[in-house]
């Protein structure tokens, strides 16, 4: 039984994520050219796979607990305002240290109200998903890190997305909500690899807070104290290094 619900909850994410991004691609509301960025190579892509990800996945999830479809929705929604007001600002910090080195000169970017939006929502989420106050607060912090983490990784072509599936795996070997949440982190991620890979579509960091928010929430609803400590101990870790790991990303 348990297989059988990770599966419709992997073929549900995909179907629903695949849906948004051929309707999205089929007819982007505003200007196209609000739709396109210019990535690493100097090629124009356009960002429908963010979005379509993103609600995918929060649908998704939200079938398996209400609270992890909440986490992954505000995660893509955040990503989204960072997406927007940022590109048109022209800001181009990326990682913690940058934005709250900006906060201390007392400048307020798009990218620290993104990530105080990220965590905010991961806190209520933690709060949801876990009983004991300790694990309520690692759970927030699993969900915002892993969120984070995934858009550090967001420099190339199909590194992301290859991270959430890579990561996801450990989960669906798993059983209970925690395996179907990887699941839903990794049908989302399957549903737009071909055309990311491809250099035609890209997350941006709409779709890589969502699918970052639905692989924390995999690890806080599939593991007890042990497993949440280890995970907020890497997710801090990852936060600490994020020059580091973005670099190690691009090499690969």
């Amino acid at each position: 039984m348990t297989g059988t619900r990770k599966s419709r909850s992997f073929l549900l994410s995909a179907a629903l994520t695949r849906v948004g991004f051929v309707a999205l691609r089929a007819n982007p509301p505003g200007q196209p050219a609000r739709w396109e960025r210019t990535n690493y190579a100097g090629r124009t892509v356009e960002l429908c796979a963010g979005p379509a990800v993103a609600v995918g996945t929060a649908l998704a999830a939200a079938r398996v607990h209400p609270a992890a479809g909440l986490a992954v929705l505000a995660a893509g929604a955040c990503g989204a305002y960072d997406d927007v007001t940022g590109y048109s600002c022209g800001d181009t910090r990326r990682g913690f240290r940058a934005h709250l080195g900006a906060l201390r000169d007392g400048e307020v970017t798009s990218g620290a109200v993104k990530l105080a939006g990220i965590s905010a929502a991961a806190l209520v989420a933690g709060a949801l998903l876990k009983e004991r106050p300790l694990d309520k607060l690692l759970a927030g912090v699993v969900i915002a890190g892993a969120a984070h983490g995934v858009n550090l990784v967001d420099v190339r072509p199909g590194r992301a997305l290859g991270a959430v599936l890579v990561l996801g795996l450990p989960g669906l070997l798993g059983e209970g909500p925690g395996a179907e949440l990887a699941a839903v982190a990794a049908g989302g991620a399957a549903a737009v690899l071909r055309e990311d890979l491809g250099e035609r579509t890209m997350l941006g960091d709409t779709g890589a807070h969502a699918l970052g928010a639905a692989l924390g929430a995999a690890v806080v609803a599939g593991g007890g104290r042990a497993g949440l400590l280890a995970g907020a101990a890497a997710m801090v870790a990852a936060a600490g290094s994020g020059d580091r790991v973005t670099r190690w990303a691009r090499a690969l």
